[in-house]
C-alpha cells in the first residue's frame, strides 16, 4: 500500500527515512534509483559483495595498482 509523506531535507542534503518503514525492512543499505525528476529507495536484499570478484580481467600482474585501474578503465571504454 502506498503512502505518501513530505520530508524536509537537511542543508548536508540528507533526507530521514520514515521509521515505520526502517523497523520494517530492517536493512542498514538501500538501493537509490535515479531519474530526471525524481528517486526511488529501495530496500536490497542481496549481498552485493558476492559480486566483488566477479569480474574476468586479461591482466597478469595485480601487483601495481595504478596500472590495474588505468587498464580496467581502457578496457570499459571499448
Amino acid at each position: 500500500m502506498s503512502k505518501v509523506e513530505i520530508r524536509p531535507i537537511d542543508t548536508q542534503g540528507r533526507v530521514i527515512l520514515p521509521k515505520s518503514w526502517r523497523e520494517k525492512q530492517n536493512k542498514r543499505s538501500v538501493v537509490i534509483i535515479t531519474e530526471d525528476d525524481h528517486l526511488e529507495i529501495r530496500s536490497i536484499d542481496a549481498d552485493l559483495s558476492r559480486f566483488a570478484d566477479a569480474i574476468p580481467v586479461d591482466i597478469e600482474d595485480f601487483e601495481d595498482y595504478h596500472a590495474l585501474r588505468r587498464r580496467l578503465r581502457k578496457d570499459a571504454v571499448r
